[in-house]
């Protein structure tokens, strides 16, 4: 589609999902079944729907189980990041994959774990149209408490009026919750730390250098992080 910023996503799929046991003692999180249908296989639907061609999915904790299941899917085409050696959380997962040529200039990054119902239009189609490379080094989708489902925690971020991000402060509550979905540009990866490190690292930099934005959900989105989560996030989904 003309109007996406890109045409490829990096899916998050190499976590141990340890919120999540027992249930991932023997399944690893993206293949947890919520409402009859496998966590990554939901996202992928959404980058299908949303006419994302390309998906980056990077693998480690029963990354056999995760190739199986997805690697003859069609569309989104699926291609590998191999993690087994080492985890590398999200930000050295980010580098290991664009080091390799696996992704473009600009690229999506969804958890592979994400639920969300979009609003009038779908998330990447929302971000794309408020993206500006020049000066955003990446665009989080973050959502109010009051369209987070299952979510009980005090939030992410404070976002003025231009979109910019700041960290929660110590002791307060955040207005914003990340999604897990953002739009990132390969500037974000530049002079990243070697081997395991988080995204934080690289978001922290860019918020100090005022390109660190946020995007406002206008769906709906669920927290899916242990077994508790499943049966509620299930009757939502069903309109219950």
């Amino acid at each position: 589609m003309s109007e996406l910023a890109s045409d490829t996503a990096m899916l998050m799929a190499a976590g141990l999902g340890k919120r999540m046991r027992p249930l991932t003692a023997s399944t690893p999180k993206p293949l947890v079944r919520v409402a009859g249908k496998p966590l990554i296989d939901r996202a992928l639907d959404r980058l299908e729907e949303a006419g994302i061609a390309k998906a980056v999915v990077n693998v480690h904790y029963l990354a056999d189980a995760i190739e199986a299941h997805i690697g003859p899917r069609k569309a989104p085409a699926v291609t590998f990041s191999d993690e087994r050696e080492h985890l590398l959380e999200t930000g050295g997962g980010m580098v290991k994959a664009a080091a390799a040529g696996l992704l473009p200039s600009q690229f999506f990054a969804c958890n592979a774990d994400s639920i969300w119902l979009d609003g009038p239009r779908n998330a990447f189609a929302d971000l794309s149209a408020r993206w500006d490379p020049d000066r955003m080094d990446a665009l989080l989708l973050v959502v109010n408490h009051a369209r987070a489902y299952n979510f009980d925690g005090v939030g992410d971020f404070y976002m003025n009026g231009a979109g910019l991000l700041q960290r929660k402060l110590p002791g307060r509550i955040a207005p914003f919750i990340y999604t897990g979905i953002q739009l990132v540009s390969e500037r974000l990866l530049r002079d990243a730390p070697e081997g395991k490190f988080s995204t934080n690292v690289l978001w922290d930099r860019a918020i100090a250098e005022g390109r660190l934005f946020g995007l406002a959900f206008t769906g709906h989105w669920y927290e899916v992080g242990t077994p508790a989560h499943i049966r509620p996030t299930e009757q939502a989904l069903k309109g219950g």
